[in-house]
């Protein structure tokens, strides 16, 4: 596939055929392709000769971008917010708001979580749930410990879903054990909806408690918001869900606009860093800051969050008739248009919780691509197809992806059933 036009949530190849695009740069194009709006700013800053980098230098397009930036956010998190610009990649913002932290605090452990996905850098790497990408890295950053996350279709110590005590109870007692096994913690770090680790949602009233840990164990709280955030999950930032106010959030994808940008906010008591002590060459993309700032005020402007809860219940409810008609349909979960359908294995015993079928997965998002879909999967097995359509998708067009992914699914068990007999 060769993509030689797109815009909105389509995109067109050489040949001349025309996807519903469901990955949108990984949640990148919060607008889809080619808003009008943000094409029209970014034609502007080049017909007037506008600077396209300045490193730390300031202009008004940065001080708009950041205006627009801590407005998107609830006011007692802004109020008391710092903003560090980094290298273009959120894996960059996962590294400073490491090297913040422990700056901040003088510890030197990190707790990750199960599942977790925050980058491909060393430091980002490390925090990985998925050991298939680990494995061939040697030296990766030390004192990393995992800790269980709530997952709602597989629970992590085999009990009931929906029960979610014994985690909290097992991470409290992780965090104040002196035989704990690691040093004071610098950081706990987490996605409030795990992406790349199978659209895992974290339940509210767990979020709450972990952050009632975190508060009286003085541990800062580090919620990924590069995936999550700017509306995804039918709030603003996926911490908003909970009520909670984390210590540290990390921003990317969305807030660029689909150009590269990725900055940390952070609460002012944790700016105990020199100046200079972190930085990347393209920290001064002046179009992406362009680009972010017109994302983020359509965004809020057009409450596409709520836009998004609207459009992806409507996703989840198609999705969800799946789940009733088809046993390999393990589960179909997220929040917002971060949606995920886990593809099973079911055996004759009639397991309630069956192996992941990644081969099955592998078939439909082929499947859906023959049919004009583009999806992508994730999760354990890599058994989880994942829905990331632009906020901006109708209600028409999630019909549409709806129509194409069942029959794709259909076409798949089909021809299963025809090679098996």
């Amino acid at each position: 596939m060769a993509v030689t036009h797109a815009e909105g949530i389509e995109v067109t190849d050489a040949g001349g055929t025309t996807y519903l695009d469901c990955l949108a740069g990984a949640g990148t194009l919060a607008l889809g392709h080619n808003h009008p709006a943000v094409t029209a700013e970014l034609e502007r800053l080049l017909a007037e000769d506008r600077p396209l980098h300045t490193l730390d230098i300031t202009t008004p397009e940065k001080e708009a971008f950041v205006d627009a930036l801590f407005d998107s956010l609830p006011a007692s998190f802004a109020n008391t917010a710092k903003v560090q610009f980094c290298s273009p990649a959120g894996t960059d913002a996962i590294e400073a708001a490491l090297k913040l932290t422990k700056t901040a605090t003088g510890n030197r452990s990190v707790l990750a979580f199960h599942g977790g996905y925050h980058g491909m850098t060393a430091g980002a790497l490390s925090l990985m749930g998925d050991i298939d990408a680990k494995e061939p890295v040697s030296g990766l950053m030390p004192n990393v410990h995992h800790l269980p996350y709530p997952d709602q279709y597989r629970h992590p110590f085999g009990l009931p879903a929906g029960e979610h005590e014994s985690i909290h109870t097992y991470i409290e007692h992780a965090i104040s054990s002196p035989e704990r096994g690691f040093t004071e913690p610098a950081a706990v770090v987490l996605e409030l909806v795990q992406g790349e680790g199978g659209v895992n949602p974290a339940p509210d009233a767990w979020v709450q408690e972990l952050r009632r840990i975190t508060r009286e164990h003085d541990i800062p709280l580090v919620v990924d918001e590069i995936q999550t955030g700017l509306g995804r999950t039918g709030e603003t930032w996926s911490f908003e869900h909970a009520g909670i106010e984390p210590d540290v959030v990390t921003c990317s994808k969305a807030v660029g606009g689909g150009l590269p940008l990725a900055v940390v906010l952070y609460n002012e008591g944790l700016d105990v860093w020199e100046p200079g002590a972190h930085a990347g060459t393209f920290r001064g993309n002046q179009l992406a800051m362009a680009a972010g700032r017109v994302t983020i005020e359509h965004v809020i402007e057009q409450d596409l969050p709520a836009h998004a809860d609207k459009t992806g219940a409507r996703l989840r409810s198609a999705l969800t008739d799946l789940e009733a008609d088809f046993d390999v349909v393990g589960d179909v979960r997220g929040r917002g248009l971060m949606l995920g359908v886990e593809f099973v294995a079911p055996d004759a015993a009639g397991d309630e919780r069956p192996p992941p079928d990644g081969d099955l997965a592998a078939a439909v998002k082929q499947a859906c691509f023959e049919r004009g879909l583009i999806i992508e999967t994730g999760g354990r097995d890599s058994a989880v197809a994942r829905f990331l359509p632009p906020l901006i998708v109708s209600s028409h067009q999630i019909d549409e992806i709806a129509a194409r992914f069942s029959d794709a699914v259909t076409a798949v068990l089909s021809s299963s059933a025809e090679v098996s007999a």
